[in-house]
């Protein structure tokens, strides 16, 4: 007969054994698996919500953007951007995914308070309206600074200014705004949205 192993080792060759099996199953067979229902049933997010214009990307659909002019000097890295009259524009924030995050400024912030307040101002004379009429969304980043969506209010705000700016009729522009839409969460959770890249791509599509 054989000698039986040592307890020692064959604890270790249990130990690998349970690694292997679990590394296929759980390393291999389910990602794949996720990857596959995915692929299949949710093709467009689970490659991103890729957004092309003309056949180029233009960013994600979950993404938010700026839409600002062109610099005036391009070699100057201290310009300030000028948002575009032509465009939406989304809540403020970096949108830039590799610096996501929160300010972490409470409401006792008096710099969140002047921020707030230089915003409020800037926007009112930009959109032309009654900085107290001003949504707060316009005025505060989401908690990602990535949030592609704006407010109804916030839209219809500045329905009229990219309509004189577009020469287009404001209820062109309104109808645009409520195709890109989106209604609650289930039904229930949170309040309407409008993606501002895709009603921007729509705006660029419009002969």
């Amino acid at each position: 007969m054989s000698k039986p192993l040592p307890t020692a080792v064959r604890t270790c060759l249990t130990a690998l054994r349970a690694l292997l099996v679990l590394t296929v199953l759980l390393g291999i067979a389910y990602p794949l698996l996720v990857t596959g229902v995915a692929q299949a049933v949710f093709t467009d997010r689970a490659n991103g919500s890729i957004v092309k214009v003309d056949g180029k990307e233009a960013g994600s659909g979950l993404l938010g953007q700026n839409f600002d002019l062109p610099k005036q000097n391009p070699d100057d890295p201290d310009e300030a951007p000028r948002p575009d009259p032509k465009w939406f524009q989304p809540r403020p924030g970096a949108h830039d995914p590799k610096a996501s995050g929160a300010s972490n400024l409470g409401p006792t912030s008096e710099d969140l308070t002047k921020t707030v307040e230089e915003r409020r101002r800037a926007v009112a004379a930009f959109d032309g309206v009654d900085p107290a009429s001003v949504p707060a969304d316009a005025l505060t980043a989401s908690g990602s600074g990535l949030d592609p969506h704006i407010s109804t209010a916030y839209a219809e705000q500045q329905a009229e200014r990219v309509a004189k700016a577009r020469d287009l009729p404001v209820d062109t522009v309104r109808e645009l705004v409520g195709k890109y839409t989106d209604g609650r969460s289930l039904g229930f959770l949170g309040q309407p949205g409008v993606n501002v890249l895709l009603l921007n791509k729509a705006l660029a599509e419009r002969k």
